[in-house]
C-alpha cells in the first residue's frame, strides 16, 4: 500500500480540500465488495441502493438494519446505512441536485445547516464500524484489492460527509486523499477493478479544475491530475457491472453539465428515469440540464412532467423541493417569452420555504422579466435582492450574476 504522505500546512489547501463536496451526493461510493461475508447479504444491500435511489429512504434503512442483524461483521453493510443517512440529511437539508456543485470547485454552493440529529448519529456509527472492520481486513490481507477497496470507500464517504455536512475541512482532507491511495492500490493490484477508478477519476477530474498554485499542491500532496483521464476512468466506472456503477452515472451527470456536454448528461438522465422510475428529483435534473443546453421547450415539458409526478407523490418532499421546480420552470418559460406563467411559477420559489440561493436567482429571472418590459426600477429592486440573497445562500455564481444585472440598469 502507499505510504500515507505528510501533507504540508499551507492556507491554500483550505481551497483545495473544498473538492470533497464536490463529489458528495453523485458519488456517495456505495459500491459493496465482491466477495461479502453471508450470502444473503449483497442481495439485500443492493435492494436497499435501489430503494434509496427511488427516494425511498425509509426502505433502505430498513434492508440495511437487516442486514447488518444479519452480519454484523459487514463493513458494506455498515458503510451503506452510513451513506443512507448522509443521503437523508441531503434531502432533509435540500441539497442533493447537481446546482448545489455546478459552480466553483473550491467555493461548492452547500448548505451547512446542523444536520439531524438521529441521521447524524446514525452515519457516525456505522461509518465508525465500517472503517474498523475495513481497516482490520487490510491488516489481514494486505495484498487483497477488496480489503483495499472497502477500506477507500470507507474513508471517502468519511470525507465527503466531514466536508458537506460539517464543514471539518482539513480532516476531509486526510481521509480524501487516504481513500485516492487505497483506490489507486486496487488498480495497481488488479488494474481490472474499474469501479476503483470512480474515486481515482473523480479526484483527479477535480484536481484539474483547480487555480495552478493549489493544484501544484495537490500534486505534491499525493493527488493526481488531469481532467480527461478522470473523466475515462469514471465513464470506465458507469460501465463496469458493480455497484458503484449507478454512483458513477451520477457523477458524469454531474460532470457533462460541467463540460457542456448535455446531450451526454441527458443519456445519462434518461437511463436513469428508466432505472428509478420513483426518483421523481431526475425529471428536475433533465429539466435543469435542458435549460442549461437552451432547449426550453423541452424543459417546460420536462419539469411539467416532474410536477405532475412530484404532486401524485404522497411520500415526503426534499426541503424546499416545490420552490425548486417552479423556479426552474419559471426560467425555461421566461426564456420562451410565456412571462405570465413563468411569472406564476416563481412566486411560487419565493412564496414556498427555499434555500437561499434559489430566491436569489428568482429574483434575478423576475428582474430579467421587468426589464424586458420597460420596468427599470423593478427589475433594479429584484436584483439588488438576487444580490443580497446570492451573498446570503453561499451562491457565488449568483452573485455574480446579479452584480452583472445590477449594473446594466444603473
Amino acid at each position: 500500500m502507499k505510504p500515507y504522505r505528510p501533507y504540508p500546512p499551507y492556507q491554500p489547501y483550505l481551497a483545495f480540500v473544498s473538492f470533497v463536496s464536490f463529489v458528495s451526493f453523485v458519488a456517495p461510493l456505495f459500491a459493496a465488495s465482491s466477495t461479502p461475508s453471508l450470502p444473503t447479504t449483497p442481495s439485500i444491500v443492493e435492494r436497499a441502493f435501489t430503494a434509496a435511489y427511488n427516494l425511498d429512504h425509509g426502505e433502505a434503512t430498513a434492508l440495511l438494519d437487516q442486514a447488518i442483524a444479519a452480519n454484523p461483521e459487514d463493513a458494506d453493510a455498515h458503510r451503506a446505512a452510513a451513506i443512507v443517512a448522509w443521503l437523508r440529511i441531503g434531502f432533509l437539508r435540500g441539497s442533493i441536485t447537481v446546482d448545489d456543485y455546478l459552480g466553483s470547485v473550491s467555493k461548492p454552493n452547500i448548505n451547512m445547516l446542523p444536520p439531524p440529529p438521529d441521521q447524524a448519529e446514525r452515519f457516525h456509527r456505522h461509518i465508525a464500524r465500517a472503517l474498523q472492520l475495513a481497516e482490520a481486513e487490510v491488516a489481514r490481507r494486505p495484498r487483497d484489492p477488496d480489503a483495499h477497496f472497502r477500506l477507500g470507500a470507507a474513508v471517502g464517504t468519511q470525507a465527503s460527509y466531514g466536508a458537506t455536512v460539517e464543514g471539518k475541512i482539513l480532516a476531509s482532507f486526510r481521509s480524501a486523499r487516504r481513500a485516492y491511495d487505497a483506490h489507486e492500490t486496487v488498480l495497481e493490484l488488479d488494474p481490472s477493478r474499474k469501479d476503483a477508478g470512480l474515486i481515482v477519476g473523480t479526484y483527479r477530474y477535480v484536481v484539474s479544475a483547480l487555480s495552478l498554485p493549489v493544484r501544484v499542491m495537490a500534486y505534491v500532496a499525493g493527488f493526481g491530475g488531469g481532467k480527461e483521464r478522470g473523466l475515462a476512468m469514471i465513464e470506465e466506472a458507469a460501465a463496469y457491472s458493480s455497484l458503484s456503477q449507478t454512483d458513477a452515472r451520477f457523477a458524469l451527470l454531474l460532470l457533462y453539465n460541467r463540460e457542456r456536454r448535455f446531450d451526454d448528461a441527458m443519456r445519462i438522465v434518461r437511463r436513469l428515469q428508466e432505472q428509478f422510475p420513483r426518483n421523481r428529483q431526475l425529471w428536475y435534473e433533465g429539466g435543469a440540464t435542458l435549460i442549461r443546453a437552451g432547449h426550453y421547450e423541452q424543459a417546460d415539458a420536462m419539469l411539467s412532467e416532474g410536477i405532475r409526478r412530484r404532486d401524485a407523490d404522497r411520500r415526503e418532499r426534499m426541503f424546499g423541493e416545490d420552490a425548486l421546480w417552479h423556479y426552474k420552470r419559471g426560467v425555461a418559460r421566461s426564456h420562451l417569452g410565456r412571462f405570465e406563467a413563468a411569472y406564476g411559477d416563481l412566486q411560487v420559489a419565493l412564496t414556498q420555504e427555499a434555500r437561499e440561493w434559489v430566491r436569489g436567482r428568482a429574483h434575478a429571472e423576475l428582474g430579467r422579466i421587468a426589464f424586458t418590459h420597460g420596468n427599470r426600477e423593478q427589475a433594479r429592486v429584484h436584483y439588488r435582492q438576487a444580490l443580497e440573497l446570492a451573498g446570503r445562500g453561499n451562491d457565488p455564481t449568483g452573485e455574480a450574476e446579479a452584480r452583472t444585472l445590477l449594473r446594466s440598469v444603473r
